[in-house]
């Protein structure tokens, strides 16, 4: 009598390249948390995510203190690189700032380098911050360094997940008021990590980091890659 066993999926990893909002954080640093951080769950065991992204760094840094190579030197057929960029490049009086030539050509690199190894890149816009008018309308910050991705994604046929837009409606949907317990918003005394309190609109706490990371999911399972088919299912109760 033959037996069927079930054929075992091909493994894959799935590289995060980017900023802060994005990184693994140091147990210092909590309650900060990148959304990278929740993301590495939504995943079955066929699955590693291999989380490379670093605080404060730009499409140029990543490369110039020698963050990508690794990446690129490691790439099998099948993986992937969710590439996320744009807070750091885009201040002018950083040291991490890119033009906006060399943000376009940054990105294109990664995006030829990824393919040169087979793999599949994906394009984000960076994540919004919190800001809103005095009407109560979030606004946005990244509007220069967020379009020049979608228009290096259309020209360089990449998928896109529009994080900018994205998180905008998603920050709308709470409120000025509301959104505050997303980021890494502290009282003095509040948290042993930041006894003098913290006033941030960048970075996100727990809650923030897993809402993110559920918008890329969602974005993820609108694209058809066949990535969105690794997503954890969950079983049905009997």
């Amino acid at each position: 009598m033959a037996f069927a066993f079930p054929q075992e999926k091909k493994k894959f990893k799935v590289y995060l390249i980017g900023d802060s909002t994005m990184a693994i954080k140091d147990p210092k640093a909590y309650p900060e948390t990148g959304w990278g951080m929740p993301f590495v769950y939504f995943f079955d065991s066929s699955v590693e995510v291999d989380n490379r992204a670093k605080n404060g760094r730009s499409t140029k840094t990543f490369i110039a203190e020698g963050l990508w190579q690794p990446v690129a030197d490691n790439l099998k057929e099948g993986d992937y690189v969710l590439i996320q960029f744009g807070h750091n490049d885009e201040v002018k009086t950083k040291k991490s700032y890119s033009t906006e030539e060399e943000f376009q050509a940054n990105l294109k690199r990664y995006v030829t380098e990824t393919r040169r190894k087979k793999a599949v890149p994906i394009l984000l816009t960076p994540v919004a911050r919190r800001k809103f008018n005095e009407s109560g309308k979030v606004e946005g910050t990244h509007e220069v360094y967020a379009e020049l991705v979608r228009k290096v994604a259309k020209t360089e046929k990449v998928p896109l997940i529009d994080m900018d837009g994205k998180s905008q409606a998603l920050l709308q949907q709470f409120g000025p008021e509301t959104s505050k317990l997303l980021f890494l918003q502290l009282a003095p005394g509040e948290h042993p990590n930041y006894p003098e309190g913290k006033d941030d609109n960048t970075h996100f706490n727990e809650l923030g980091a897993r809402l993110m990371a559920q918008l890329v999911y969602a974005e993820l399972k609108n694209l058809n890659l066949e990535l969105a088919s690794r997503f954890v299912k969950k079983e049905s109760s009997k």
